[in-house]
């Protein structure tokens, strides 16, 4: 059985640090995209969340080398990827594993209660998949996120949220 995708939520762009505030400026005077002042504050990682209408959004991300949150070589999040909005999060991961297919995840790094899976397709390119409604990508799914941030569920705008050390990377046998 195949994963059940449902949306395109992002495209992630990483750049060197000193050119975050420039591709800013041209994202939004330039391409006219909108910034998501809401973004979380994800400690190590400069950047904007840019909306393209209500159900996308472009990533910024600046780092200068490794990010904090990079698992070893090819395993970094703030890499160039595509992010996918998933039904349910843990059937994609137990799904990724019966196919043998080889992932990482983080845990509550980029919003409170967001599990994030990574992994590559054939020829190399890095797609992120989450679980629908968890996270900014969607301006209509916001509510949740900031309603969580209120109620303390972790730091607001995720600041100082931490990725588990144990039990990320499945290597097919």
């Amino acid at each position: 059985m195949a994963l059940d995708v449902l949306e395109l939520h992002h495209h992630a762009v990483r750049m060197p640090l000193d050119k975050v505030a420039a591709m800013g400026a041209f994202y939004g005077n330039v391409l006219g995209l909108d910034t998501d002042k809401g973004r979380w504050e994800i400690p190590g990682i400069a950047g904007y969340f840019l909306d393209m209408g209500n159900d996308c959004q472009i990533h910024l991300l600046g780092s200068d080398g490794p990010s904090p949150y990079s698992q070893g070589p090819g395993r970094d999040p703030v890499e160039n990827h595509v992010a996918l909005a998933v039904r349910d999060i843990a059937e994609a991961e137990a799904e990724l594993r019966r196919l043998g297919v080889e992932h990482w995840k983080l845990d509550n790094v980029a919003a409170p209660e967001l599990m994030q899976l990574f992994l590559r397709d054939p020829v190399g390119n890095l797609i992120e998949l989450h679980q629908i409604g968890r996270c900014r990508c969607k301006r209509s799914d916001r509510a949740f996120a900031d309603a969580k941030a209120a109620e303390g569920a972790a730091p607001t705008r995720g600041a100082g949220l931490k990725r588990r050390e144990t039990g990320h990377v499945h290597r097919p046998e």
